[in-house]
């Protein structure tokens, strides 16, 4: 999260294969990165307020609705909405990744032109969100597409070579809903391109996070552990221990971030001065607050204790985070607090009830190697 003026309102992290492109940002406050010659707008309480209250909301939309989602999700037949699941191996190498990532992007913006790199960046991004926005609206359009207009069904079918050696590389079927959603995405996209709109960018940014946590699976409560320990280290060190991370976010322009201005009263839609929060510290918890949901369904007692444990605790953490950054004016990791909070207080919950052993011997298979929904997939594609 950061207070800063609109030129170098960007995300303090860098992007990372396993998230696509969801990662960690720090929360930061304006005085780091503002030049002495330029007169910064002095928010109101009131205006810092609202901005830092809708970052918390808007924070706790996709965590929610994600982990709904993903419930359904695990158990999809449909092989487009099947998760990604993250293996103890995946979350142990995760953060070494991410470093690799964050420093090689780091030599990038040094080397290279920034201008022609964000360029990428944003045509990247711009395909990515309008797949996501459209993944994320496409329920909503389910229960809203008027009975009476057909809903025609099509492929499209990508193969390789003829006869017995034809092998599939793109199958991918869709609907007339699935358009309207594409068309109304891809407006969107246009609009950030060409305005780079705080809206449209918190559109995609949302777009991106509930998809990271529905689709992001971790298998087992251990490996919710590692990853969210190995990233606590990571964003410990590049936000203290180096200005690696500080450079890359000066430089990097794409919506992996949620902004708000903290001028919006003063200036209305055209506000430009930015709190922002990175999505990494909305996916990351949010994947594991997920998993505990599904905990919770697997043990068939009607309640949701473990969610709404970890849901409160992430709540608490942000509202942490934001205090300590004021209080001492620095930027400060999000996940810092984040971590301990949303493994601690789950965990103190299952050891008062006695739940412990259950919750970390709690295991999800991954489609893969569940061998009967593999072979229920291979006879639907035989079907077809």
């Amino acid at each position: 999260m950061a207070d800063v003026d609109q030129g170098s309102a960007l995300p303090t992290e860098t992007t990372s294969p396993g998230l696509d492109s969801l990662n960690n940002d720090t929360v930061s406050n304006g005085t780091d990165s503002i030049n002495a010659t330029v007169t910064k707008f002095v928010s109101t309480p009131e205006g810092t307020a609202l901005a830092y209250g809708s970052l918390v909301f808007m924070a706790l939309l996709p965590i929610f609705f994600g982990a709904l989602r993903s419930v359904s999700c695990s158990k999809s037949k449909n092989s487009s909405d099947m998760p990604e699941t993250i293996t103890s191996r995946d979350a142990a190498r995760f953060p070494i990744i991410a470093s690799c990532t964050l420093f090689g992007l780091y030599l990038f913006f040094k080397i290279f032109s920034q201008e022609y790199i964000n360029l990428l960046l944003s045509m990247y991004f711009f395909v990515l969100g309008i797949l996501a926005l459209s993944h994320t609206i496409s329920p909503f359009m389910n229960r809203a597409f008027p009975a009476n207009l057909p809903n025609k069904q099509y492929q499209l079918l990508f193969t390789q070579d003829a006869g017995e050696t034809k092998e599939e590389i793109v199958n991918y079927e869709f609907d007339t809903k699935d358009l309207v959603c594409l068309v109304m995405s891809s407006v969107v996209g246009v609009w950030y391109i060409l305005k780079k709109h705080w809206i449209a960018n918190n559109l995609f940014g949302l777009a991106f996070a509930l998809n990271g946590v529905e689709l992001l699976h971790l298998n087992n409560v251990s490996t919710g552990c590692i990853l969210l320990g190995g990233l606590f280290v990571y964003d410990v060190f590049w936000v203290f221990g180096t200005n690696v991370m500080v450079t890359v976010a000066k430089s990097f322009e794409a919506p992996i971030k949620l902004v708000f201005p903290q001028d919006l009263l003063e200036r209305g839609l055209g506000a430009s001065n930015f709190a922002m929060l990175g999505l990494g510290d909305i996916v990351i918890p949010g994947i594991f607050i997920a998993l505990l949901l599904r905990f919770d369904v697997s043990l068939k007692k009607n309640t949701r204790t473990y969610f709404y444990t970890s849901f409160l605790a992430y709540i608490f953490g942000l509202g942490l985070t934001i205090f300590v950054m004021h209080t001492f004016k620095h930027a400060q990791p999000a996940l810092l607090y984040l971590v301990p909070v949303c493994i601690g207080f789950p965990v103190l919950v299952a050891l008062f009830k006695g739940e412990l052993t259950e919750m970390f011997r709690y295991e999800e298979a991954s489609p893969e190697s569940d061998p009967a929904q593999k072979e229920e997939t291979e006879t639907e594609k035989k079907e077809k």
